[in-house]
C-alpha cells in the first residue's frame, strides 16, 4: 500500500517527531528527564505508526495503525499540555503545539474517511 509520493500526514508526524526530539533535549536540560522519556516515546511513535500503516496489510490493518497513532498523539497533546499549565516545565513551542493539534484532526480525519470506505 505504500505509495512514495508527497503524504501530507506522513510529513506532518516527521516534523512533530523532531519538534519532539527538540523540546525533550531541553526538558532534559531543566532536569526533567520523566516528563522527557514520556513524551518522546509518545511523541515519536505517531510518525512511527504513521509510517507502519503506509505498508498496512488490509484497510483494517491499515485502520488499526492509524488508531494507535491517533492515541499517541492524545497522549502527546497531554504531556505538552502538562508541560504548558506547569510553572516548573518549560513551555513547548505555538508551532509545536498546533503542529500536534493539526495532527490529530489529520489522523481523525484519515480513520474516518478509511472506516466509511471499507464499510460501503
Amino acid at each position: 500500500m505504500r505509495d512514495d509520493r508527497h503524504n501530507y500526514i506522513v510529513d506532518l508526524s516527521f516534523q512533530v517527531a523532531l519538534k519532539i526530539v527538540d523540546f525533550t533535549e531541553q526538558l532534559r536540560q531543566f532536569r526533567k528527564f520523566e516528563m522527557a522519556s514520556q513524551l518522546f516515546k509518545s511523541g515519536t511513535s505517531i510518525g512511527a505508526n504513521v509510517r507502519e500503516a503506509q505498508n498496512a496489510e488490509s484497510k483494517t490493518d491499515f485502520i488499526h495503525k492509524f488508531k494507535v497513532a491517533a492515541k499517541e498523539a492524545e497522549e502527546t497533546e497531554y504531556w505538552l499540555s502538562l508541560c504548558n499549565a506547569s510553572a516548573s516545565y518549560p513551555s513547548p513551542s505555538s508551532d509545536l503545539l498546533q503542529k500536534i493539534k493539526s495532527t490529530i484532526l489529520v489522523i481523525s480525519k484519515i480513520i474516518g474517511t478509511s472506516k466509511r470506505n471499507i464499510y460501503n
